[in-house]
């Protein structure tokens, strides 16, 4: 199995706002899945590799609606918090750049309602950072370069696998 190349990856947590972990969710409530993706989280930043926070706005509200914030304790000082008014992350952000400028080539999406944000997202992705389009870890035996979903988000983008491969996380951490 490959291992990431953390100079090359980074992590893109999409809509972990205090309101949508709070929805009752299945399989998973939200409390589990904003767990894992903080151990996530975690396993990145002491890898060195960088975590990307995205979190929606709603256009033309002079209010945005309570629980809008990103879930405290989330992001971490100097980590990029990405404004979306869209349901995907690239439209008019910004994310392309800021990706672009991190050198990464990989992405590993998470986040909850993975067949809204966290996948128009990752489609989004197919187009703007150089790769094969989204999946979620099925192997393949075509491509060099890889894009990869997380386990939060596999469900929703199984569909979407055409050239994955399976992922182990960096050396000396669990996820």
């Amino acid at each position: 199995m490959p291992t990431l190349d953390t100079g090359r990856t980074a992590l893109v947590l999409v809509d972990l706002m205090e309101r949508i972990v709070a929805l009752p969710l299945a399989p998973r409530p939200g409390t589990d899945v904003l767990a894992a993706a903080a151990r996530l989280a975690d396993t990145f930043r002491a890898a060195g590799a960088p975590v990307v926070h995205i979190r929606v706005e709603r256009p033309n509200v002079e209010a945005q609606p309570p629980g809008s914030d990103l879930v405290p304790d989330l992001v971490r000082d100097g980590e990029p918090v990405v404004v979306k008014r869209t349901i995907g992350g690239f439209q008019d952000t910004g994310l392309h750049e800021l990706l672009t400028g991190f050198g990464a080539t990989t992405l590993v999406f998470g986040g909850i309602a993975t067949n809204l944000g966290v996948e128009s997202t990752a489609r989004a992705a197919a187009g703007a950072v150089p790769g094969p389009a989204p999946c979620h870890g099925r192997p393949s035996d075509t491509g060099e370069s890889w894009w990869f979903t997380s386990p939060v988000t596999h469900q929703s983008l199984a569909r979407l696998g055409n050239s994955c491969r399976t992922i182990e996380p960096p050396r000396g951490s669990r996820v």
